[in-house]
C-alpha cells in the first residue's frame, strides 16, 4: 500500500468541443468527488492565455471549490508570485483562510507568462523571477506581522492567520523553501536523480519556522491506473499530445480524444515529446502503480504525493483516481 496521503492538482483542462465554463464546472465537481475518495488536498493552477486551460485565476476558483466542499484542503499549485504584488496575494489568502479556517493551502511558484505578449499584458518580465525570494519574504511577513518592505502596511485580513504555504521547486524554489522553513513541492521533470539531489539539499539547508518544524516534501507527477499497462498509458496520451503540440506549435490545445491522437500521423519530434512526458509518469495496473509509487516515495522520503492526470474521457479519468485512492494505506 502507498504509505503517504495523495492529493490532486487540477488545471481545469478544456476538452475539444468544450467551453471554459464547462471545464471550470467540471473542476468544482471533481473536487467534490476527490473529497469523497479521501484525497487530502485539491489544488488549482495559474495559466494565462492558454487555449486548452481554463484555470487562470486560482484564488477565485479555490474559493468556489472551498464553498462546494467541507473537509478536503483547498489551495493553489500555484499562484505565480512574480505576476502579483505580495500584498494582494496575502489579502486573497487572508480572505480564503478567514472563510475556510484550517483548510487553505498557499502553493507559490516563481514562473512568469509563457510568451512575451502574456508577460507584457501581465506587466511583468522574466527579470521579475529574480525577486521571488524577496516577494516570498514580504508575503509571509503579512501573516506573521514581520513585513518590513512597506512599513505600516498590513494585509487585512492577514496578520495572525496561517494559510499553509508551499513552494514549487522551479529554479531556486527548493533553496528558497529551505531558507524560509516551508514545505516543498517537487517533480521528477529533470529526472529522478536530479529530483533526489534537490530534495537532499533542501533537507540539509532547511531552517525550522512557524510554518514547518521540519522538512516536508510533496512529490508531484502524473499517475494513471487501469486494468492493463497499455490502457493506463492511453489515459495519459491526450494530455501528453497537447503538451507535445505546445512544444511544436507554441499553444497548449484542448484535449483530443485518445482515438484521434492514436490515429494521427505523429512526427518523430512529436513522438519524442510524448515519450519524454510519459517517462516521468507512473502508470500501469494497480499492483504495478502501488509498487512503483511506493518505491519513489521511499527513495524521496516524501510525506505526500500530488497527482495530476487528465484524459479526454472524464469517466475514465475518475475511474483511475478512484482506483488510485484505494491503494493508500491511510488516507486520513
Amino acid at each position: 500500500m502507498i504509505p503517504v496521503p495523495l492529493s490532486i492538482l487540477d488545471r481545469s483542462v478544456i476538452r475539444r468541443g468544450q467551453d471554459p465554463a464547462t471545464a471550470l464546472a467540471d473542476t468544482v465537481r471533481f473536487a467534490r468527488q476527490a473529497e469523497q475518495l479521501g484525497y487530502r488536498r485539491f489544488w488549482v493552477s495559474e495559466h494565462h492565455s492558454v487555449p486548452g486551460i481554463a484555470g487562470s485565476a486560482p484564488t477565485v476558483l479555490a474559493a468556489t471549490i472551498a464553498q462546494a466542499t467541507t473537509t478536503i484542503r483547498v489551495g493553489t499549485g500555484g499562484v505565480m508570485l512574480p505576476n502579483h504584488q505580495p500584498l494582494i496575494v496575502a489579502e486573497q489568502f487572508g480572505v480564503l483562510e478567514s472563510l475556510n479556517p484550517g483548510r487553505v493551502d498557499m502553493g507559490l511558484g516563481r514562473s512568469v507568462g509563457f510568451t512575451s505578449g502574456v508577460r507584457k499584458a501581465l506587466g511583468h518580465g522574466k527579470e521579475d523571477i529574480d525577486g521571488f525570494g524577496e516577494q516570498l519574504t514580504e508575503l509571509l511577513g503579512y501573516f506573521t506581522g514581520t513585513q518590513e518592505t512597506h512599513r505600516g502596511v498590513h494585509a487585512l485580513p492577514g496578520e495572525g492567520l496561517r494559510p499553509q504555504p508551499f513552494v514549487l521547486a522551479v529554479g531556486s524554489g527548493a533553496a528558497e523553501a529551505a531558507a524560509r522553513g516551508l514545505p516543498l513541492v517537487i517533480a521528477p521533470a529533470r529526472g529522478e536523480d536530479a529530483m533526489l539531489a534537490s530534495i537532499a539539499r533542501y533537507r540539509e539547508e532547511f531552517r525550522p519556522s512557524v510554518w514547518a518544524a521540519e522538512p516536508h516534501v510533496v512529490v508531484a507527477l502524473a499517475v494513471a491506473v487501469a486494468d492493463t499497462t497499455e490502457e493506463a498509458r492511453r489515459l495519459l496520451l491526450s494530455e501528453s499530445w497537447s503538451m507535445a503540440r505546445s512544444r511544436t506549435t507554441g499553444a497548449f490545445e484542448p484535449l483530443w480524444p485518445t482515438a484521434d491522437v492514436l490515429a494521427h500521423d505523429l512526427s518523430d519530434r512529436e513522438r519524442g515529446f510524448i515519450d519524454d512526458s510519459l517517462a516521468w509518469a507512473i502508470y500501469g495496473t494497480a499492483d504495478d502503480v502501488d509498487k512503483e509509487l511506493s518505491t519513489l516515495v521511499e527513495r524521496a522520503g516524501a510525506q505526500e504525493v500530488l497527482v495530476t492526470m487528465n484524459t479526454f474521457d472524464r469517466g475514465e479519468m475518475l475511474d483511475s483516481y478512484r482506483w488510485l485512492s484505494e491503494l493508500v494505506a491511510d488516507s486520513s
